[in-house]
């Protein structure tokens, strides 16, 4: 459903916005009441007290509702079916037993977090995140600690380039809604994403892992002690099946294996992402058809698909029957319905505060307020990153507003690539319950709602804050 005319001025409708968020943590950390019931029943009273038409309200319930699912669903099914495979058979282990060997033991989430930021070029977020699991948790399982020591810098990795790093959407959208280079965007933004993400999310998440100390979760990727047993591999990696139990020893696939299957997703989706950035800018026609087959191959659901049918089918032999692989998936699927329900309700709930027209608002009064450029970028997407959730909202309708004052002003590609970033650090900034993402993070890494919002949102903020600080001191310099 699209953002409607707004019922109430801009301030009446954050005040509706800030007692949603209010009512709903309390619903959930007071009460106790389950997140996914929390969340449905304050986006209905926050749909009616936005002045959102009653009979409308069932179409921006839904809109949240069914575009979150249809993003996070899919990608989330067939990632953990993908871990659930490298745990199994103790690929996951042989994996995280060589990068613990290059890197050590005290680099282990510096490791994990190199990893995803090169992982994490051509794949969006959630993807990432949800294919890099079985690693964190295998190496968080191998050194004991807080599972946020090694989750949260690698969940920071992906969070920046997804959101500071052509191919990805949002700076992609933003640099061409401001008649920007998408390549001086890319060349510049590596840099600021790696520099942004290490000050901003790799030194804040150890931290915040040190200081919380968060179980590893069984959810997706069972038990420790569940699965085969499996002898070492090759190079002396041992895989799954510790604990004394009497299952049948089998050899974990090679190292070389492991990555070639975690490969297949990133060059599949890469490819998905490269085509589409060359047809926009006009390098590849529109009409080519091996185009469009290597794009329908690289959607990130096709992509996950074909990766989980070749794990399935080279991991097989000798290992386990075709049969037994589907009982392992009933049970990866069956743990994780909760993830993706509560994930499409905190969905609903942003969606709701769209419909309500509460951006349309912001950015008319913040629009108007004589800000420097810079930091107007900043500000006007914080404020709608706040109040409705969307990141990807918050940079399109940040860009589009920004952009005649961009054209006005002559800028040069290397300043709108720092105003690129800056709109990037705004909408990653203050993650909270009205965030999808938020909702992953919380039940994947198995975190209570106030633990989130203690670490993860405070890491979100703090990777805002760096990205758009390097924004700023690089604004004078162009």
């Amino acid at each position: 459903m699209e953002a409607m005319e707004p019922v109430h001025s801009a301030g009446i409708l954050l005040i509706i916005a800030a007692v949603a968020v209010v009512l709903l943590l309390f619903l959930i950390m007071k009460v106790k009441l389950h997140a996914f019931v929390a969340l449905v029943l304050v986006s209905v009273l926050t749909a009616v007290a936005a002045g959102i038409p009653l009979t409308s309200v069932p179409d921006a319930l839904m809109g949240g509702f069914s575009s979150t699912l249809g993003s996070v669903a899919l990608l989330v099914a067939f990632g953990v079916m993908l871990g659930r495979l490298l745990e199994y058979t103790g690929g996951a282990q042989v994996l995280a037993d060589t990068l613990i060997n290059r890197f050590g033991e005290k680099r282990a989430p510096l490791a994990l977090g190199v990893a995803a930021l090169i992982f994490g070029f051509p794949i969006f977020f959630d993807a990432g995140l949800v294919v890099f699991l079985p690693i964190i948790f295998t190496v968080a399982r191998r050194f004991g600690g807080s599972i946020l020591t090694y989750g949260l810098p690698t969940a920071g990795a992906f969070a920046a380039m997804h959101a500071v790093v052509p191919p990805h959407p949002g700076p992609v959208a933003a640099a061409d809604l401001m008649d920007g280079s998408i390549g001086l965007t890319l060349i510049i933004g590596i840099p600021v994403a790696v520099v942004g993400w290490f000050s901003g999310a790799y030194l804040v998440g150890t931290a915040l892992g040190r200081r919380f100390n968060v179980s590893i979760p069984d959810i997706a990727f069972g038990k420790q002690n569940e699965g085969l047993g499996v002898e070492a591999g090759p190079g002396g990696e041992t895989g799954a099946g510790e604990g004394g139990d009497t299952r049948v020893a089998v050899r974990a696939p090679s190292f070389a294996q492991v990555l070639l299957l975690l490969l297949l997703p990133f060059v599949l989706i890469a490819l998905n992402t490269g085509i589409g950035t060359l047809r926009t800018s006009g390098a590849i026609s529109d009409d080519a058809v091996w185009a469009d087959v290597l794009q329908l191959i690289g959607q990130t659901p096709i992509a996950l698909l074909i990766t989980v049918l070749v794990a399935l089918f080279t991991l097989a032999p000798n290992r386990f029957s075709i049969a037994s692989a589907s009982n392992l998936f009933d049970d990866a699927l069956g743990s994780i319905a909760a993830i993706i329900l509560i994930t499409g309700a905190g969905g609903m709930f942003g969606g709701v505060l769209r419909a309500s027209g509460i951006g349309k608002a912001l950015t008319e009064e913040l629009g108007s307020l004589g800000l420097p450029l810079l930091a107007q970028a900043f500000l006007i997407a914080t404020a709608l990153r706040v109040a409705q959730g969307s990141a990807t909202v918050a940079i399109t309708t940040t860009a589009g507003l920004i952009a005649p004052q961009v054209a006005a002003e002559g800028l040069g590609d290397a300043r709108i690539a720092l105003l690129v970033f800056a709109v990037a650090a705004g909408s990653t900034v203050l993650s909270h319950v009205n965030d999808s993402g938020f909702w992953l993070v919380s039940r994947f890494f198995g975190m209570d709602v106030r633990t989130t919002l203690k670490t993860w949102t405070v890491l979100e903020t703090t990777l805002g804050l760096s990205i758009f600080a390097l924004a700023a001191i690089l604004w004078p310099i162009f």
